[in-house]
């Protein structure tokens, strides 16, 4: 009964905020790039909540190692998304994308997007290039949990601040759960690296 408690609380935070989307005001006058890029980005934000989920073995039916191996696929998939989500922006608004992308778009949300995409790109280029680096565990912990915190937090900053297709509350609610999975991780590494340390 708990382990379908918890999947029918993450399918409802996940898909509560897709359905509200789907129904808002915004999509009457808006280009179908831009929607499907739109909702490219709540897949996104939504795939950020699953992902401490999985490494951390906090999903029932998945063992660690399976929630591992899953955590790499799923990651793929929220590199697509976050692709998606911008390659629609540019579709539709080329300058505003090359403004945000410089760094100069007067649009605050812009800021914390850009920077959420290129940790996002480096995690996956880290993660790629892992074997080849031929990285120590904990030095290649340390950088992919540093970006994770840099993902979560700037995007979790944009969804915040931009006002699109998505519903206040579902938004904000989402963006609460994407923090509340995400510190369980961090503190249980930074806890197990002080008591290694202490060893």
């Amino acid at each position: 009964m708990r382990g379908l408690l918890i999947w029918a609380g993450l399918l409802l935070a996940l898909g509560m905020p897709l359905v509200l989307a789907a129904f808002s005001p915004q999509l009457a006058w808006r280009e179908p790039i831009y929607i499907a890029s739109s909702f490219a980005g709540i897949i996104g934000l939504g795939l950020l909540l699953v992902q401490p989920l999985l490494i951390a073995g906090y999903l029932p039916g998945f063992a660690k190692i399976v929630g591992r191996r899953i955590h790499k696929v799923v990651g793929g998939a929220l590199v697509v998304a976050v692709l998606a989500h911008i390659g629609g922006l540019w579709v539709t608004s080329p300058p505003d994308v090359v403004d945000a992308l410089l760094f100069v778009s007067p649009t605050p949300f812009s800021l914390w997007g850009v920077i959420a995409m290129w940790g996002l790109i480096a995690t996956a280029c880290l993660a790629a290039l892992r074997g080849m680096l031929r990285l120590r565990w904990i030095t290649w912990r340390v950088l992919h949990l540093g970006l994770a915190a840099i993902i979560v937090a700037c995007t979790v900053a944009h969804a915040l601040l931009i006002e699109g297709i998505m519903e206040s509350q579902s938004k904000v609610l989402l963006c609460v759960l994407v923090v509340l999975a995400a510190l369980p991780v961090a503190l249980h590494w930074r806890v197990g690296r002080q008591s290694t340390a202490r060893r």
